[in-house]
């Protein structure tokens, strides 16, 4: 640090320079990264996933793609037969190309009662977020005009259809990351009560923006996932904004304490940087993790939040100081605040802790049992029918009536069969427990005499029951010597690849972690403990997600939501990524002042309420900004988008409150003298 500090105090201007420069860039390649994005979710080399791409390869749409479903009746009046015809001919003519299967010709797809019939339909999908945008504007006018002809609601639902609507413009980073950005900009004027808050923002944005320089690069060698834009603006924000909050802050106190601009960046450069140094190590491994995983979806969510990180930590360490030195003391204005970072409010939450510490532990670690209790009935899957239909519009009327009498609710999801022989398989399928219908239209064969056949579960295939009759009816299509497909048996594919070895990916982050603390805190014992709170306040923030979305408690009050009933198949690895690495960044900045104040000749008790005292402050503002990151991604209409922000959000109150507030300052007090052991060193 020492280095880098008279580096950056002798090139000020050019470091000023570089950076807007960089800025500037990432500002020319921002909108054309987002252009080049992927919205492949695939499994390459993956049973499920191959049959997929085989069938849209081979019939132009379907695999993972869910059926558009034309619902035709109101479950009052008797569906005649003879009204599958205009509409398939409809279809038709609306969206070219497409697959289509009818009641007609098909009778599973008529209710009981025959009061509800439904006509499916897969559309060619388009490359982007919504695949099926322009089927679906095309579709839901000729519905309209097909109900007034042929006297019948014709209702265009789907999964598809419930997930974007006809209003729903999409989310936009941009749009989201402003939001955040005002929250954290009212959050730092609080904190800052000068000109100085416009630090953090400024290192936030350029962060920003260079990182989506490297992404428009990253995008030419690799596919990236849409999803991560939303990601590296928001997390973005607020990682950068952390670090810079702890660095401005420290440097402010030096100042305080008559220093020159000079020698407090030096002094801020060696301690808060030395902690945002380590803070972004950890935070990059932990998220460049996901490259290790065996989908390309999720690497390139793990490239780029191993950037994220590291051109905070760039920025905070290069630019910060240099603009301090250059316009600091002129932000300094009005200064409402004092430059003494401890808090009168955490130095008595730090007294108190302290002096009952044993109680404070033991108490705050059963309401984190307690929290993550609920995450023991963790189920992994897609989002029911219910929660995608919460609302009171048309689609969702229409596919409410896929259950009871109707065709079933699997239909929404069905599972796909590619086989040269549907004869047998037809026959083995239709007699199966548990299965809703089975279509095999002789339109869905292909000139190399290729079938697909639809196969779909009585109940919801994302419940219990209904994934176990999903996995019966693969099983019984595989023994035939078919290939199984569609979106259940992609996410089987997901789970079994991502899920079952990723225990050892899990194993390396730890080890790599305990490594990098070791070495920035010196001690064997405080790694350990800060990796023991990490599995606990994780366990209480997957807790609290899954009794909020798959236990349905406050999904309508919070989202207006039905409970999804299952987290999706790539949440928990994703949400595990990023709260690992965000909530150790807060055990770094509290151990290291802790540390340092042990350092400076106090005993662990006094050194604990210290620390507490003088990041207590800053700890709650940078989780409140990051909350509020995550209050704004969540404004993102999609439901996976959603359950991750309700986990990152918890994730990072649960952190820094409970967890960086109470358990660890109790436990390093508890621990005493133990805290400090290093081979070859005395305890002390």
């Amino acid at each position: 640090m020492t280095v880098l500090s008279r580096l950056v105090i002798a090139r000020r201007w050019w470091v000023v320079g570089a950076w807007v420069v960089l800025a500037a860039l990432g500002g020319f390649a921002a909108p054309r990264a987002t252009d080049r994005l992927s919205f492949d979710f695939g499994l390459p080399g993956q049973p499920g996933y191959e049959t997929n791409v085989d069938i849209l390869k081979t019939f132009g749409s379907g695999g993972i793609g869910a059926p558009v479903l034309l619902v035709v009746g109101n479950g009052q009046e008797t569906v005649a037969a003879d009204t599958a015809a205009p509409i398939a001919e409809t279809v038709r003519a609306t969206v070219p190309g497409a697959r289509v299967a009818t009641y007609t010709d098909d009778p599973d797809l008529l209710s009981g009662d025959r009061k509800t019939g439904v006509v499916m339909v897969y559309p060619i999908p388009v490359e982007s977020e919504q695949p099926y945008a322009p089927a679906l504007a095309a579709l839901r006018p000729a519905a309209e005009r097909l109900s007034g002809e042929i006297g019948l609601q014709v209702s265009v639902t789907g999964r598809d259809a419930l997930n974007f609507t006809e209003d729903d413009a999409g989310g936009s980073a941009l749009v989201e990351t402003l939001f955040g950005g005002i929250g954290a900009a009212v959050v730092l004027s609080l904190v800052f009560g000068s000109f100085l808050a416009l630090m953090p923002l400024i290192i936030a944005a350029a962060s920003i923006l260079t990182t989506f320089l490297l992404l428009w690069g990253l995008t030419g060698l690799t596919d990236v996932s849409f999803v991560v834009q939303y990601l590296l603006a928001l997390i973005g924000l607020g990682v950068a904004i952390d670090y810079a909050l702890l660095l401005v802050t420290r440097w402010r106190e030096e100042r305080g304490q008559g220093a020159t601009p000079e020698e407090a960046v030096r002094l801020a450069m060696s301690t808060a940087g030395r902690s945002v140094l380590f803070s972004g190590i950890t935070v990059a491994v932990s998220l460049a993790a996901l490259i290790a995983m065996p989908v390309p979806f999720m690497r390139s969510v793990g490239y780029t939040g191993l950037l994220i990180p590291v051109i905070s930590v760039a920025a905070s360490l290069t630019l910060l100081p240099a603009l301090l030195l250059v316009g600091g003391h002129h932000l300094s204005w009005p200064h409402r605040r004092s430059t003494d970072p401890e808090s009168r409010l955490w130095r008595g939450v730090g007294t108190v802790v302290v002096r009952h510490r044993w109680l404070s532990a033991i108490v705050s670690a059963l309401v984190l049992i307690a929290m993550a209790v609920p995450s023991f009935g963790l189920r992994l899957g897609q989002p029911t029918n219910d929660t995608l239909a919460a609302g009171s519009g048309a689609s969702a009327t229409a596919i409410e009536r896929l259950a009871g009498q109707g065709p079933g609710s699997g239909l929404s999801a069905p599972i796909e069969i590619l086989t040269a022989s549907p004869d047998t398989i037809v026959q083995k399928l239709e007699t199966t427990d548990g299965v809703g219908g089975v279509v095999a239209p002789e339109e869905w064969r292909s000139e190399q005499g290729q079938y697909v056949i639809d196969v779909w579960t009585q109940t919801d295939a994302n419940s219990r029951s209904g994934a176990r009759t999903a996995r019966q009816i693969r099983d019984a299509a595989e023994d035939l010597g078919a290939r199984v497909g569609g979106i259940p048996a992609q996410d089987e594919d997901f789970v079994s690849s991502v899920y079952g070895d990723a225990w050892w990916i899990l194993l390396l982050i730890v080890a790599i972690t305990f490594g990098l603390l070791a070495v920035a805190l010196r001690s064997i014992v405080l790694p350990a403990k800060a990796l023991l709170l990490n599995v606990i306040s994780l366990g209480a923030a997957f807790g609290v997600t899954v009794f909020i979305w798959q236990g349905g408690h406050g999904t309508g009050l919070l989202f207006d939501r039905d409970p999804a009933g299952a987290l999706t198949v790539w949440l928990p690895i994703a949400i595990f990524a990023f709260l690992f690495g965000l909530s150790m960044d807060y055990e770094v900045f509290l151990l290291s002042r802790i540390k340092e104040e042990h350092d400076a000749g106090h005993s662990t008790d006094e050194a604990t309420v210290h620390g507490v005292a003088r990041t207590g402050r800053l700890v709650s503002s940078a989780a409140l900004i990051l909350f509020l990151a995550f209050v704004s991604l969540s404004q993102i209409p999609t439901t996976d988008v959603k359950i991750l922000a309700t986990g990152l959000a918890l994730g990072i109150i649960i952190d820094a409150t409970i967890v960086r507030g109470v358990l660890a300052p109790a436990l390093v007090a508890a621990l005493g003298p133990v805290n400090w052991w290093w081979p070859g060193k005395n305890w002390g």
